[in-house]
């Protein structure tokens, strides 16, 4: 138990629990890591909390300054806490697109929002964009730029990688994870591989997003779109280089619907929309590895902030996505032969 000075002091030491009816399924011991219980809600409070010490280290970041980043939600309300904790402003910079959940906890947390029109990346007038030119013009702003600052790597690479290790006892099998920044699976991938090369490594990709493609051929190409938020990348950037992928797959919104009704039916577990692609993920490498293994997953934030989407049939049914695929379904598709296909081996 733990006595913190300031809401940043109860970011991290999360729990790890069980997917019973996944892992019955399977034959493996498939877990996920709670990072919804850090105060803001999410795995960006790790990052944020990092980043900001950094730069507070450094002498970059001084008392009164404000924090600008552009931000798909969960980094901008963990910048916003770790903020408060520090005495400092934050301003979010965020598509206007993005769960309106997310902006009003921005909000709530004393952060200011700017929500921006959803671009390319190419735009000038992209959010990521938007956030660097507004801290370029004021000397008492400091732009995060979590996704090439490896402060955010840090973060996971000096805590959370130790932390499963240690809950696991050095136990495990297989990590799976998606990518928004890279931060995540590049600082947990690289403390994993250290302890044990055995260890198998799997990125797992939504449509959209073009790191599947990547990793395949060496070029970024994305296809469709998804209904996650804040996961996948279109260009290589410093935090996702430190990542050592073994294995990466790409999935559709459909089998993450169906796993995020499955584990609520079955378990009382409420996922996120990138929750539920970690953990079909899981579901994916636990069946084509076979009974046995021990995996280990991230649940991103909490459940509630995809009720207006992944849990919201109207939306669904806008988007095209409400023909329902079932779990049995799943998993025969998963342990098809032609499951295999779909795999692609990173060379180091």
């Amino acid at each position: 138990m733990r006595v913190a000075q300031t809401q940043a002091g109860l970011i991290g030491q999360t729990d790890l629990v069980k997917i019973p009816s996944l892992s019955r399924l399977t034959g493996c011991d498939i877990y996920l890591k709670c990072e919804f219980q850090n105060p803001g809600g999410s795995v960006k409070d790790r990052a944020a909390l990092q980043m900001v010490t950094d730069a507070i280290d450094s002498g970059e970041l001084r008392p009164g300054m404000t924090i600008v980043e552009g931000t798909a939600g969960n980094t901008g309300i963990g910048l916003a806490i770790v903020a408060k904790a520090f005495g400092l402003e934050m301003l979010a910079v965020m598509p206007d697109d993005q769960a309106k959940e997310k902006e009003m906890m921005i909000a709530l947390h004393g952060g200011t929002l700017k929500t921006v029109p959803p671009c390319p990346f190419k735009d000038d007038n992209h959010f990521y964009h938007t956030a660097r030119r507004l801290a370029q013009e004021r000397p008492d702003y400091w732009w995060a730029n979590q996704f090439e600052n490896l402060s955010n790597y840090k973060a996971h690479y000096c805590h959370t990688g130790p932390e499963i290790w240690q809950q696991l006892g050095g136990k495990l099998d297989i990590f799976v994870s998606v990518a928004g920044t890279g931060g995540t699976i590049a600082g947990n991938s690289r403390y994993f591989k250290e302890q044990s090369d055995k260890v198998e490594v799997w990125s797992v990709d939504p449509d959209g997003s073009g790191i599947y493609a990547y990793l395949k051929t060496g070029e970024y190409q994305s296809q469709g779109s998804s209904i996650t938020e804040g996961i996948g990348i279109m260009r290589l950037v410093e935090n996702f280089k430190q990542a050592k992928i073994d294995y990466a797959i790409k999935l559709p919104d459909v089998d993450l619907i169906c796993i995020a009704r499955y584990v609520l039916q079955q378990d009382g577990m409420l996922l996120g929309s990138s929750t539920a692609l970690n953990v079909a993920g899981a579901l994916f490498a636990a069946l084509q590895r076979g009974p046995g293994k021990t995996l280990v997953t991230f649940a991103c934030d909490l459940g509630e902030r995809s009720a207006s989407k992944l849990y919201n049939q109207a939306y669904l049914e806008k988007k095209g996505l409400s023909v329902e695929k079932t779990i049995d379904e799943l998993v025969r598709e998963y342990q098809s032969g032609s499951a295999g296909e779909r795999i692609v081996s990173v060379n180091p």
